[in-house]
């Protein structure tokens, strides 16, 4: 069965194609993957099919009664509100129709023989409704999802203003799973999930037996939860049975198909050209060589197949700094509140480390309490006064300027050509460079945020979830560029098959943590 038809969608946005006759179709218990370069236009597409944007051409039906959650890269929650009284929203529609049948109960007492006929079938159809649905397991489920993405060890009646962004990002994840839709469309939702959130997602989602369209640049959570990809390049969906990795076979199939007709009619225009250069202008086979004309004025032309544009990261080297980066003594890091035991931790120049642990135990904050960001709740930090950093946040704003402007006003002294050399590195197009920086998706923006770090002198990167956004090409160009970097890196990430190959330490900060894990 059919749940939703696209067809023939177009929408251009900010003067680029995202989308060029395209179709989709999800059927019912589809897991669909929506894979695709930064910048191809996966939100964009998503918006378009939830009713957000309204696409320039084409057909969007959904079947009748549907349900739908949508959990996109920019959901906000409103302030004031506990975990709970958030997670406790996903069943706002049962609450009323408790409400209403208590109403119900009420007008018994005041009703003729009649009336009390009907409002006794109508509390008796509300209370069916509210059994099967388990509405008075309520809590229980509330806390079953909960701890399954850690929201049970920060406390569901903390409120969701002193959440970190991850969290608040877990809050809503596990209020659309409580939800419970017919149809999940989820963007990047492992982006502020830990390893072992990740993998109850993952379990979650294999055994889901409604349909859902995610879009996520996690090969292994990828292949883990999908049976159907959908792959979106130059504005064009196409249609994959099987898993990732199963397309990527696919698509490698592809393309040497195209190569190879490529090359053979290449040939076979260059024979034909040479055959008819040496014969038109013999009598004998003037005519062989007009037939040969003809074949080639109306051979359809091949294209060459594009390559992908893949971005280059590279990171400038700063002068050699002393062997002890930081030395932290006793250090306690926190806000109110202290968010450690004392930590003694040493970070020598060229030694590449990774620091994980559950969203909330303080990753980031740690990172800015070594760089002097923040000041520790108590202990020490001692820098080495000869490091020069280079510092990727995980959220920046520049809203308001095109990512050409944020470049330049970071390098004034280099000209318009430099400026768009540097972007056009990191793999952003002259569309992209051109664009607000707000409006980018939230790869491209990180990739304007990184070539900013990689033309400037370092000899410690800290970098906060770098990852975060990034496609595949992307992740495997920065892990490849922090393998060769010669200085310190200092690095937060939730993704080991990333950060494992690069690291000679790492430091699990829910060993120090004063919270209960």
């Amino acid at each position: 069965m059919s749940i939703l038809n696209v067809e023939n969608v177009s929408h251009d946005f900010g003067g680029r194609t995202i989308l060029n006759n395209a179709s989709f179709r999800l059927l019912n218990g589809e897991h669909i993957g929506l894979v695709g370069a930064n910048g191809e236009g996966k939100s964009t597409f998503l918006n378009i099919i939830t009713g957000k944007i309204a696409p320039d051409e084409g057909k969007i039906e959904w079947c009748k009664r549907i349900t739908t959650g949508y959990l996109d890269q920019h959901t906000a929650l409103k302030p004031g509100q506990t975990i709970y009284e958030v997670l406790q929203s996903a069943f706002q529609h049962y609450f009323d129709l408790e409400q209403e049948m208590l109403g119900m109960y009420e007008k018994m007492a005041e009703v003729d023989a009649d009336e009390m006929t009907q409002l006794l079938e109508e509390v008796g159809e509300i209370q069916e409704i509210l059994d099967h649905v388990g509405f008075y397991m309520i809590d229980v489920k509330i806390k079953e999802v909960a701890g399954g993405l850690g929201l049970n060890d920060i406390g569901l009646d903390k409120l969701v203003t002193d959440l970190s962004g991850g969290q608040r990002s877990k809050v809503l994840l596990t209020k659309l799973l409580l939800e419970n839709p017919m149809i999940l469309i989820l963007d990047e939702p492992t982006n502020y999930l830990d390893e072992q959130h990740i993998y109850w997602l993952t379990q979650f989602l294999k055994n889901y037996e409604n349909a859902f369209i995610l879009v996520s640049h996690d090969i292994p959570f990828l292949n883990n939860v999908t049976n159907i990809i959908y792959a979106l390049e130059d504005g064009t969906l196409s249609r994959y049975k099987g898993d990732y990795d199963y397309y990527l076979q696919q698509v490698e199939l592809k393309k040497k198909q195209q190569e190879s007709a490529y090359k053979k009619q290449q040939k076979e225009i260059a024979d034909m050209e040479d055959f008819i250069a040496r014969n038109k202008a013999r009598v004998a086979t003037r005519n062989m060589a007009s037939s040969r004309q003809k074949k080639l004025d109306k051979m359809e032309i091949l294209s060459k197949p594009k390559e992908k544009i893949k971005p280059i990261f590279e990171f400038k080297e700063a002068r050699t700094p002393g062997k002890v980066l930081f030395e932290c003594e006793d250090l306690v890091i926190g806000y109110e509140t202290p968010l450690t035991s004392p930590l003694n931790l040493s970070f020598e120049r060229n030694k590449k480390v990774a620091i994980k642990g559950v969203n909330g135990l303080g990753k980031t904050t740690l990172l800015k309490t070594l760089i002097g960001i923040q000041k520790p709740f108590d202990g020490t930090v001692i820098k080495d006064r000869f490091v020069e950093l280079g510092f990727f946040k995980q959220e920046e704003a520049a809203p308001h300027k095109t990512a050409h402007q944020y470049l330049w006003d970071l390098y004034p002294d280099r000209t318009n050509g430099e400026i768009r050399s540097m972007l056009a590195k990191c793999g952003l197009t002259t569309d992209h460079i051109e664009s607000l920086m707000k409006v980018l998706s939230g790869g491209e923006n990180a990739k304007a945020r990184l070539c900013a770090i990689m033309n400037q002198e370092a000899n410690v990167l800290v970098l906060d979830e770098p990852t975060n956004h990034l496609d595949v090409d992307a992740k495997d160009s920065l892990q490849k560029a922090l393998k060769e970097y010669k200085g310190a890196v200092i690095l937060v990430s939730h993704e080991p098959e990333f950060y494992l190959p690069i690291v000679d330490e790492v430091i699990n900060l829910e060993e120090c943590s004063t919270k209960i894990i």
